[in-house]
């Protein structure tokens, strides 16, 4: 049954709430309460004056002294015989607490609660009111209603829970915030069937709920219990309680899904400015609170706008978050990746452990592909020149990298699809479920994004944009876009830096609108605008041989592309036109040429042959008879005494330079 903070359990028995001591010491009509001071009213005076905090009670020794081991140490062991004031620092509970302590002594009803017993029971144990004195003291008897009602209800473990907060270490060593948490872990592990008390369900709208003014939702028979139905109830503990509670959960088994997103609605609920969608505003990102009032959440704060020492505040919410990343579940998908990165964000901006933002990181990067470009698009808290932190997206994917390698080598169960709305704005949305895929187009918006800021280095744009191997992307368009943007934003590069930061593109995955537009950029160097050109002269040439081997039903598909060269063609500048065509003419000519040379060589070598073989047939000795050789050898003699009768000199060396003349034609030839 529930009970609030506020309710009294007066009417009922003892074991529902409402108790006595059964002995009196005499007879009284209650406590009145005088301005800041409490009286007993009765004729007899007062003897003893208690100081707790700001309260005076006016009280009388015998009752307390006969109930409260403390109170006789006090008195008796006090070197004042005399003594009348006693002050209480220290108590747990308060002022509260004491005067239904003090009221039990005097045999007067006390009206249990969840939201009292705790700092009764707390105030019991500090005053040392045992069964040692007394057989039923308040040790034994909020004890038993500690055990057997309030923790039997779902709402009242967590109104005893809440008030444990101011309780420290009293409500830690009497067990009573374990007690809770296992309460409550047991209860919302239930099968949600068979629950039949009262929850809140739905959150409220009021930033800080009072549970009085909840509206209770008892589920009936017939409705149905939806099963994140504990998340608005468990999300008003401080965040070491409610680190208890799900810590207890986990270890009951229930699933990882549901307690992501119970830390979600936690994370929302305690830092709307920081997980929330919504940019920040002006009066959120200074210190607004100078008060030490809590009103049920944290405001957002930048560390060192105003003062180098962090706030009460700034320590609350790093205190908040750091809790939050140590409880997430170990599971992929147990938290959406858009969840991480704006944790990861908070957790960079208020200075969170090195060692968790590192597992944060792990985290996103194990899901990557399911981020945006809006939530990848992380402030640099550094005091860098740059506007986003460039460095943070380059570890988020070798963390990717290093998760998809570990993947291949052990693979895990199949990726959890996604829908669209949670792919990045600006992009094209492609059918290919490729984890790397979606990566690489998420990181070309990335970098066209943070290319317009004039103080990224050109070294990490190539090293961000080079991080991603060259399978990942399918097409360069998005790349593309990058680099332009650079290109735009930082004017004064010098044309090798261009070149050199071109060399990241590759100009065959461009697609027909992409070079168009590189055809017409002036801020391109001249060189990738002829690659751009040349590449999609290669493509076309390709898709024509292609289509002549095809059948005329197949053709029709390629006609498009012809279509789109034209275009191409026209929307390129006249100069590029005419140095093209001036281009083609001179290869023409040059093939022509080479034709001809090649002809020419061919006749050469035939001449080469045919000279060759008068030569050898030349030079090779006949063989003749020895008859023959006798009669010209004769003949031989007979010319010689002829040509001596005659003198006939210059005819014989005419004769012999006619023999020897065809050998050097032949060699000239040759030559």
């Amino acid at each position: 049954m529930w009970e609030s903070e506020t309710e009294s359990v007066r009417g009922r028995e003892f074991g529902n709430g409402f108790f006595s001591s059964t002995k009196h010491g005499f007879n009284t009509d209650g406590f009145q309460l005088k301005g800041q001071s409490w009286y007993v009213a009765t004729d007899i005076p007062s003897d003893l004056l208690i100081q707790v905090g700001d309260i005076n009670f006016h009280l009388h020794k015998y009752p307390l002294l006969s109930r409260s081991g403390k109170m006789n140490r006090l008195i008796y062991d006090s070197k004042d015989p005399d003594l009348k004031r006693i002050v209480f620092e220290d108590l747990p509970g308060g002022s509260e607490a004491f005067e239904l302590a003090a009221k039990f002594c005097y045999g007067l009803a006390v009206d249990l609660t969840a939201g009292n017993i705790s700092g009764l029971r707390c105030a019991a144990e500090y005053l040392e009111m045992t069964e040692d004195l007394e057989e039923g003291n308040l040790v034994f008897k909020t004890e038993a209603f500690l055990s057997y009602v309030v923790l039997s209800s779902w709402r009242d473990s967590i109104v005893m829970l809440k008030s444990c907060e101011k309780l420290s270490p009293w409500a830690e060593n009497l067990q009573i915030a374990r007690r809770c948490s296992e309460s409550i872990a047991w209860k919302a592990c239930a099968n949600p069937k068979g629950i039949k008390w009262a929850y809140t369900g739905k959150p409220s709208n009021v930033p800080s709920p009072k549970w009085n003014d909840l509206k209770d939702s008892s589920p009936s028979r017939n409705q149905h219990v939806p099963p994140d139905w504990w998340f608005e109830d468990v999300s008003i503990l401080r965040i070491d309680h409610f680190v208890r509670v799900i810590t207890a959960i986990k270890v009951k088994g229930m699933r990882f899904e549901l307690i992501g997103a119970a830390i979600m609605h936690y994370a929302a609920k305690w830092l709307p400015c920081l997980i929330q969608d919504g940019e920040l505003q002006a009066d959120d990102m200074s210190i607004s609170s100078h008060s030490n009032s809590w009103k049920g959440g944290f405001h957002m704060i930048i560390p060192g706008t105003k003062d180098d020492n962090p706030s009460i505040q700034t320590k609350d919410q790093r205190t908040i978050v750091e809790s939050l990343i140590s409880i997430l579940p170990p599971q992929k998908d147990s938290v959406s990746c858009s969840f991480l990165l704006r944790l990861l964000r908070a957790a960079n901006m208020l200075k969170v452990a090195p060692a968790l933002v590192t597992e944060l990181e792990k985290r996103v990067g194990m899901q990557l592909e399911q981020a945006t470009l809006a939530d990848l698009l992380i402030p640099n808290y550094n005091r860098s020149e740059t506007s986003y932190d460039v460095d943070l997206v380059q570890r988020l994917l070798e963390h990717f990298f290093v998760q998809e390698q570990t993947d291949s080598l052990s693979p895990s169960p199949s990726r959890r699809s996604f829908s669209d709305k949670q792919m990045y704005e600006g992009t094209q949305r492609g059918n290919n479920p490729n984890p790397k895929s979606r990566v690489a187009r998420l990181v070309d918006s990335y970098l066209t994004e943070v290319s317009r800021d004039r103080n990224l280095l050109m070294t990490k744009f190539q090293v961000l944009a080079e991080a991603l191997p060259e399978s990942a992307r399918t097409c360069d368009d998005g790349l593309y876009r990058a680099i332009d943007s650079y290109l735009k934003a930082h004017p004064t590069l010098s044309e090798h830096e261009r070149k050199r930061l071109c060399r990241v593109m590759d100009c065959q995955k461009l697609s027909v609108d992409a070079c168009m537009h590189a055809a017409q950029n002036e801020r391109l160097p001249l060189r990738v605008v002829v690659q751009v050109l040349f590449s999609e002269q290669v493509k076309i040439s390709n898709t024509l041989a292609n289509a002549i081997t095809l059948k005329d039903p197949a053709e029709t598909r390629y006609q498009p592309l012809i279509t789109n060269r034209k275009t191409l063609l026209e929307g390129t500048p006249q100069s590029f036109q005419e140095g093209w065509v001036t281009a083609k003419k001179d290869i023409n000519t040059l093939k022509f040429e080479l034709d001809g040379v090649k002809s020419k060589h061919v006749q050469l070598q035939k001449e080469m042959e045919n000279l060759q073989r008068q030569f050898e047939k030349m030079s090779k000795p006949k063989p003749i008879s020895a008859w023959s050789s006798g009669w010209k050898k004769l003949g031989k003699l007979t010319k010689m005494t002829t040509v001596e009768n005659h003198d006939i000199g210059p005819q014989i060396s005419t004769t012999v330079e006619h023999v020897r003349k065809p050998p050097r034609r032949w060699r000239n030839s040759i030559s």
